[in-house]
């Protein structure tokens, strides 16, 4: 029996739950156009461990989505989550953001899976999996044109899902693709079955030298 604490920051919902050997026991949300996540995190991981009555020192380990996604939400997520970590000697594990987004398609028919976040301009990161959310092509930038994922076979459905996929509705409108608009942010609830399997497959971080996966430098405006 493991108890993992499971903290989800990558996009603008702030998503914390706790689980017991993969079976979640409490999860509390927040969606926010002003990341509220430096408000809101460290109240939420309360509430969980107390909905679930679980102690913190009870937990086994600490889930923590790496990336990509907010520069800023993923800093103060993975900054709590290797906090905690040092302070209870447990071990971190990591997922990816996008990878977690693509737990909600539950469909078995054979499709390759889009999952996006929106990044700058008419950019996006994306990943592509199968339908048994086998990774065909790990995370990458993609500049949106009529020519974007020409490399992926066309003869199977394609679902695009996250908030990047809006931008796609712009260039690329194709029989062969689906857009999944209810799928939007990642949450701590599709966490669970990645963080168990990786925890029993003991893949841990580096907790001294784990940094976010970014994919990107941050970029802010300068003002004139």
């Amino acid at each position: 029996m493991s108890v993992i604490l499971h903290i989800e920051t990558a996009t603008k919902n702030c998503s914390i739950a706790i689980s017991r050997s993969g079976e979640m026991l409490a999860l509390k949300e927040q969606y926010s156009e002003q990341f509220s996540h430096s408000e809101q995190l460290h109240g939420f991981i309360q509430e969980v461990l107390k909905e679930a009555c679980i102690q913190k020192s009870v937990l086994d380990a600490v889930a923590v989505s790496k990336g990509p996604g907010s520069f800023t939400g993923l800093r103060i997520g993975v900054a709590a989550a290797k906090g905690i970590c040092f302070a209870l000697d447990l071990p971190l594990i990591s997922v990816n953001s996008l990878q977690i987004l693509s737990e909600n398609y539950h469909d078995s028919n054979k499709a390759l899976l889009f999952p996006m976040f929106d990044a700058r301009r008419m950019e996006v990161y994306v990943m592509v999996l199968n339908e048994k959310k086998e990774i065909v092509k790990p995370t990458f930038a993609e500049v949106l044109n009529a020519e974007s994922f020409n490399e992926f076979p066309t003869d199977i459905q394609w679902i695009f899902m996250g908030e990047g996929a809006e931008k796609c509705k712009k260039v690329l409108d194709a029989s062969h693709i689906e857009y999944r608009s209810e799928i939007q942010y990642p949450s701590a609830a599709e966490m669970i079955s990645l963080a168990w399997s990786a925890f029993q497959a003991k893949n841990f971080e580096n907790l001294a030298y784990f940094e976010p996966f970014y994919l990107k430098d941050f970029y802010s405006k300068t003002k004139k």
